[in-house]
């Protein structure tokens, strides 16, 4: 069974693109990543990741916040446009809402989040900056890049499926730093995906 999976993103849409491409590439006639991209949704209509996907014939939805919406109301709504592809994996990749349980106890055991550093550090926004201003204070001399669920509200420490360090090199500077972290992160954002979806294909013991 080839794993659906929705992909929420906000802006770029670079670990999209990862994704798009390693259910596309096939080694040896068997596709790298076993899985379809089936829906994208963005809270903003001018996300580029919406026109990654449509290059792809790959379904979007724009979910936009209504005035004087709940957050609540917002996610529940969400949730139904999320659920209407009936996925398997739902991936946030730089999706800049924090997910209240409207959505969450929707899809449980399904939602995954990216984030760029390592288990434990750096929560929120803006991870790769501070990291490098740490790094320019000397309190700081790698930083790294997560995968993991997202259970519940709390922010970027849900249980952790995959991870990899990150060092930050003398001559760093911090847009050097964030090719080298978005570059890990389109490769774990796969190996993170191959684990899961390995899974949730073995038979129950």
């Amino acid at each position: 069974m080839t794993a659906r999976l929705v992909v929420l993103a906000s802006g770029n849409g670079s670990n999209l693109q990862a994704i798009i491409d390693a259910c596309a590439a096939t080694i040896d006639t068997v596709h790298q990543l076993d899985a379809q991209v089936v829906g994208v949704v963005s809270d903003k209509h001018e996300a580029f990741a919406l026109h990654r996907a449509q290059c792809h014939n790959v379904e979007t939805a724009v979910v936009g916040a209504k005035p004087h919406e709940t957050r609540q109301q917002y996610d529940a709504r969400l949730a139904q446009i999320t659920g209407a592809w009936q996925p398997h994996i739902i991936v946030l990749a730089g999706f800049m809402r924090v997910l209240s349980n409207s959505f969450l106890s929707q899809f449980p055991k399904q939602v995954i989040n990216i984030h760029p550093a390592l288990p434990g550090q750096l929560p929120g926004t803006h991870a790769i900056e501070r990291a490098f201003t740490e790094f320019t204070q000397g309190t700081r001399r790698e930083t790294g890049v997560m995968v993991h669920f997202v259970p519940d509200e709390g922010i970027d420490n849900g249980p952790v499926i995959a991870s990899q360090v990150v060092p930050i090199h003398v001559a760093d500077t911090l847009s050097s730093l964030e090719v080298r972290v978005h570059a890990t992160e389109h490769a774990l954002i796969i190996d993170a995906l191959q684990q899961l979806i390995t899974q949730q294909k073995a038979p129950a013991s």
